[in-house]
């Protein structure tokens, strides 16, 4: 082999959706608007959830409830897409994620991967800077607090089609 090449793996028996980068668009838009049952449809059995940095979770099961608390009715979240990009079933993204609660603001940028296969996303692995989530999350609860202050919504680039977050 030559030096600096990797032995690939094993093929892969799934098949890759036509349209990976619509598939995490429409799970996106589906977060956005708490339409669960979208959400979880587009996510496989056995998907794997990470932030990086924090323990990985297996499982759609087990997103469900780690995700529970945003069927509050003060809860919310909003995505902003800055840059999307699909090679095969991997889309890249990066965005301004925003967490709500209440009167709390809380935005912060993220890069994410997403793997797709038969139309179901398989990996789902976001990247975020842990002291830009502490500044925001002061932000948001000075913002709170003094609204003037209170976190704009970010400029985009690439929104998924009518999605702008609520």
């Amino acid at each position: 082999m030559p030096s600096g090449l990797l032995p690939t793996a094993a093929a892969d028996t799934r098949t890759v959706s036509a349209q990976p980068q619509t598939v995490v668009e429409a799970f996106l838009a589906a977060l956005v608007d708490k339409d669960e049952a979208t959400a979880y449809a587009l996510l496989a059995d056995d998907v794997t959830y990470s932030n990086v940095g924090l323990p990985t979770v297996h499982g759609r099961r087990t997103v469900e409830r780690l995700f529970s608390p945003m069927r509050r009715k003060a809860a919310g979240f909003e995505v902003y897409l800055h840059a999307i990009s699909a090679s095969g079933p991997v889309v890249l993204t990066e965005r301004t994620d925003v967490l709500k609660a209440g009167p709390v603001r809380v935005q912060f940028w993220v890069t994410g991967r997403f793997d797709v296969y038969d139309g179901q996303i398989t990996l789902w692995r976001d990247s975020f800077d842990y002291l830009d989530c502490t500044r925001a999350l002061v932000r948001g609860v000075i913002g709170a607090v003094i609204p003037p202050l209170r976190p704009r919504p970010p400029a985009t680039t690439a929104t998924p089609p009518g999605r702008h977050g609520t």
